[in-house]
């Protein structure tokens, strides 16, 4: 199956600077910045700069240094804002079932409070 990917979402436009952020962390490969509808008091998402759908694109089609890059942002976000202290949670959807609502592979990094169960059964 190949990916296509979609270069007018908002995190496209936000890479190329057509949309301003603030970003809390930039590296070569990755963009961290806050979410705009934050589901938990810290609530950071995290975006390679290069142009995947989501993280099975990305793990299958991304240089070893953007994967080396990008997973070494989401730690350093997490030192950063101290999350070790108290716990935090990563999230990536993929797809329509799991509601990803940005074409654009990105991670959830979820704070400063009890999260609960991660899913509750169906039914």
């Amino acid at each position: 199956m190949g990916y296509q990917y979609d270069d007018q979402n908002i995190f496209a436009k936000i890479l190329r600077g057509e949309i301003p952020s603030e970003p809390l962390l930039e590296t070569e490969h990755a963009l961290a910045f806050e979410d705009i509808r934050p589901q938990a008091p810290t609530h950071v998402l995290v975006i390679p700069k290069g142009p995947y759908v989501c993280y099975d694109h990305f793990a299958q089609e991304a240089t070893d240094a953007e994967i080396v890059d990008f997973t070494r942002a989401v730690g350093e976000v997490c030192r950063r804002l101290g999350l070790e202290r108290s716990g935090w949670r990563l999230i990536a959807n993929a797809g329509a079932d799991a509601v990803q609502e940005v074409p654009h592979m990105h991670v959830h990094i979820l704070a400063g409070r009890p999260l609960g169960r991660m899913l509750e059964p169906a039914g």
